[in-house]
């Protein structure tokens, strides 16, 4: 019976630099994205507003029959002069909570497709991001901003842009209403009004900074949970369980230490909004029994002015509360808009056109860290149709090679050419469509399976897709499955095994018919029996095409035109596997170790 070899287990190559993030937008720059979608509803918007201002007006009614229905009583007059008043009160109450609540019904709406605009917008723009660009950010930081801010964003357009609004039509109208019963009582009313204004400016000078380095602490977690989840493997290998559930544990202390602090700061407002409504409320009744007392109102007028002012606790204070949600909404769409500040990749005004599928490499060098360098001097040929295996130990710099290969990472020096064009000049549609790469980390897309296999050919029909798993060796057991290419796979669906996982990708590879293949330890992550089946679906897969194969098994390397050995950076070795097999260098001693240990 055969066994993998016993090699040690090390970390994936990284970067070593800390993560620079995505660009988070300004104001102007949020409001600017959000514009377009907004201008595109503008009739809903225009007929939301109509609809709530008339909502408004009708409420303003009912503190001025209450007022008169006072007055009625206090008159001594009979019970039939209150019917009136009294039914008069009950359509009006009725019509304004019916047309606010259309209202903010439709200004919901409104929010909902200015969100889903952007929000294609976003994620469009994320996925033609450079990958490189990505990766440097982190996939916590993209992940975080398209998951959790948009719905952040979503709630803040559903719930508090209509509270917002509908308050501050309340609060205006209901203002107009207190003065025009008496001028007095608005100036009575108008007290708290300095309290309040205080109140707001103590929250929105702290709260943009708290709500933001709220985020990003969350967006910090979500990046230290991803990684503990996509490097278990090596982090149980090496015994970091304990590090690794520390920095997880320290990221999530971050986040609820300055979530503690969001709510001190909520707490402290309301304490605020408290204290001015007991000030305008007692300088309200203190106008209202000196007003009466005089002559210069009646008790109707003054309990009128009482109601419209207590009428505005609700709409004052939940406007200012909803400052809590906007704030937080403010900077998830900053984040948001921010994605597509970041610059795309250049294409160029007349993309070179590859005539072959050969590649190049020419003293490629290239640091992660200033004064660390990964590659040194890397000079490499391979002829169309031409397989090359990329051996040597951990950290030799093999998978930064590959992706610099595939035109996924800019090298700090040297020139990559992809038949007669520069890969850098290539337009990036055409080099996703010239150069293909899979990884041993293979995603698995939630939906049907033929879904998936067509994100690499979007018109393939049913027989291209079942002659690609044919190909691959995935055909029979992909047909087997409960409902055949419709069957739902990935999260919340048939969850594949690490084998079918990757031949998908293989089949994925067939589909897209790229001229050059890379192939980064496609098979690492399969047992023995397993990676067997997946080098003999990567042979078919790669037929015809010029590849560069990454290989975590040796024996890729036995099946390859040329075997090239890296180490430290440098190649140390070119040539065939016997040839270099019978020179006695570098690739013999790999060899030996791996063969030994099958």
């Amino acid at each position: 019976m055969s066994r993998e070899p016993a090699t040690p287990v090390t970390a994936p190559e990284t970067d070593g630099q800390p993560p620079r993030t995505l660009p988070v937008a300004d104001r102007k720059d949020s409001l600017r994205a959000l514009a377009p979608a907004i201008g595109r509803m503008r009739v809903r918007l225009g007929l939301a507003m109509t609809l709530l201002v008339a909502g408004t007006l009708s409420g303003l009614a009912g503190p001025l029959l209450l007022g008169r229905i006072v007055n009625v009583v206090a008159d001594g007059r009979g019970t039939d002069a209150i019917t009136g008043p009294a039914v008069l009160l009950l359509v009006t109450t009725l019509a304004g909570s019916v047309l606010i609540a259309f209202g903010m019904a439709l200004l919901s709406e409104v929010g909902e497709g200015t969100l889903a605009r952007l929000r294609e917008r976003v994620v469009a723009h994320a996925l033609d991001l450079p990958l490189e660009r990505v990766e440097r950010a982190g996939s916590g930081d993209l992940y975080g901003r398209v998951s959790e801010d948009v719905r952040q964003v979503a709630d803040v357009l559903k719930f508090a842009v209509p509270t917002i609004v509908a308050s501050v039509l309340v609060i205006g109208l209901t203002l107009v209403g207190l003065a025009a019963i008496d001028w007095r009582y608005a100036i009575a009313g108008l007290t708290a009004v300095p309290i309040q204004a205080a109140a707001a400016r103590w929250y929105l000078r702290r709260s943009p900074r708290v709500y933001a380095d709220e985020r990003a602490a969350a967006a910090a977690r979500s990046e230290r949970i991803l990684n503990a989840f996509a490097g278990v493997s090596t982090v149980r290998a090496l015994g970091l369980s304990s590090w690794q559930t520390g920095l997880v544990r320290d990221s999530s202390r971050r986040q609820v230490e300055l979530g503690v602090n969001t709510v001190t700061l909520r707490t402290g407002l309301f304490a605020r909004l408290n204290i001015a409504e007991f000030v305008g409320l007692s300088a309200l009744l203190v106008a209202g029994y000196l007003l009466v007392g005089s002559g210069d109102s009646s008790i109707g007028a003054a309990t009128a002015a009482t109601f419209y002012f207590i009428r505005l606790f609700d709409p004052i204070n939940g406007l200012l509360s909803v400052l809590d949600d906007a704030q937080q909404g403010w900077a998830c769409l900053g984040r948001l808009v921010g994605v597509t500040l970041e610059p795309l990749e250049a294409v160029p005004a007349e993309p070179a056109e590859p005539e072959d599928t050969t590649l190049a490499l020419r003293g490629i060098g290239h640091s992660y860290e200033t004064g660390r360098e990964v590659l040194r001097e890397v000079a490499l040929d391979l002829a169309a149709g031409e397989r090359v295996a990329l051996v040597g130990v951990s950290g030799a710099g093999k998978t930064t090679l590959a992706r610099i290969a595939a035109g996924r990472l800019t090298p700090t020096r040297g020139a990559v050419r992809y038949g007669r064009a520069p890969v850098a000049a290539l337009d990036p549609d055409r080099r996703r469509h010239s150069i293909g790469l899979v990884t041993q980390e293979v995603h698995v897309f939630a939906g049907p399976l033929r879904d998936d296999l067509r994100l690499a050919r979007p018109d393939a029909d049913d027989a291209a897709i079942e002659a690609a798993l044919e190909r691959v060796g995935a055909r029979e057991w992909a047909l087997a499955l409960p409902d055949g290419l419709a069957t739902e796979v990935g999260d919340g669906g048939v969850e594949l095994t690490v084998v079918q996982a990757q031949q998908l990708a293989l089949a994925r590879l067939v589909l897209a018919d790229p001229g050059l293949a890379v192939l980064d330890e496609a098979t690492a992550e399969a047992g023995s029996a397993g990676a067997r089946l997946l080098e003999r679906a990567a042979e078919a897969a790669l037929e015809g095409r010029t590849a560069l194969i990454v290989a975590h098994r040796l024996s890729q390397a036995v099946a390859a035109d040329r075997v090239v050995v890296l180490d430290q950076g440098e190649v140390v070795e070119v040539g065939s596997h016997e040839e270099l097999k019978r020179a006695g260098g570098p690739y013999a001693a790999l060899w030996e170790g791996w063969d030994g240990a099958r």
